[in-house]
């Protein structure tokens, strides 16, 4: 069993890279990636963790890519050598993040909430602060009973605190995960929110581009769904991964390390494709 697709403390999931591979460890998960939004800061810890619970680690990150429908999350996964395209790309992606925090933060105060960014930060030390932080804060403040609530009522598109997010361009993203030693995968591809009919068009430009890998199978999507996005993957060229997305259970409960749709153990043969890549 393994997980290419995980977060940690380092950005919106509940445990630390160190909890979450010991975690993984317990599980007999063999192979782990530490893919979190945006964000580097857990692999160094999640290495170490790694090494001492005798696991593989596969080191990683998810980016958010500027896309005209839906979310399109980028895995790079195996980033050996940090490449100064790579950080450059990740401090423009900061500075974006902070800014729709404080759109955020802004809309948030004007309906009488006295909630500010000083105290998110205290609130969350180290983490790349998102929208889950906000739900999270939401919470203990008691304006809704639970994050899912947060989201439904006010945080997500078309909710009046919502906020456009900026992501990275396509192709300089693909260009920094290969400097960076890694592998371009397009993460849970139903997010893009497009039909069937038009889904297929769009991967091909995708690949044609340099994306190599296809999360095919995510436990946001139903197996026959995971089953098709598989076989239009194959008929393309990419190579197709399986990740749990896990966060923690206080965070997605319906999510489980090392399950993929359908509550499906993840094989292991999806590493030794994602590896032949990576030598």
């Amino acid at each position: 069993m393994i997980d290419l697709h995980i977060h940690t403390t380092a950005s919106d999931g509940q445990y630390s890279p160190t909890e979450i591979i010991q975690k993984a460890a317990e599980k007999g998960i063999s192979v782990a990636a530490i893919t979190d939004h945006d964000t580097i800061e857990g692999i160094e810890e999640g290495a170490a963790a790694a090494r001492e619970f005798g696991v593989t680690f596969v080191p990683g990150c998810e980016l958010n890519i500027n896309f005209p429908t839906g979310e399109f999350h980028l895995l790079g996964l195996g980033l050996e050598n940090i490449s100064p395209s790579f950080t450059e790309l990740l401090e423009n992606l900061v500075k974006n993040r902070n800014l729709r925090n404080e759109q955020i933060i802004e809309k948030i105060r004007a309906d009488g909430i006295d909630l500010t960014l000083e105290e998110m930060k205290a609130d969350f030390p180290g983490n790349v602060i998102g929208r889950p932080h906000f739900a999270a804060e939401l919470v203990k403040k008691g304006i809704v009973k639970n994050r899912q609530l947060a989201f439904d009522k006010y945080l997500a598109k078309g909710r009046p605190w919502y906020v456009e997010r900026v992501g990275s361009n396509l192709d300089e993203a693909i260009v920094a995960i290969k400097e960076s030693g890694g592998v371009p995968v397009i993460a849970h591809p139903m997010s893009l929110y497009l039909s069937w009919g038009k889904l297929p068009d769009a991967l091909q430009n995708i690949f044609d581009r340099g994306v190599m890998g296809l999360e095919a199978f995510h436990p946001g999507a139903r197996v026959t769904d995971c089953l098709r996005l598989e076989e239009v993957a194959r008929k393309i060229g990419f190579f197709v991964t399986a990740g749990s997305d896990f966060h923690g259970e206080k965070i997605r409960a319906d999510r489980k390390l090392g399950h993929t749709c359908g509550n499906k153990k993840i094989e292991d043969k999806y590493w030794l494709e994602l590896k032949e890549h990576l030598e």
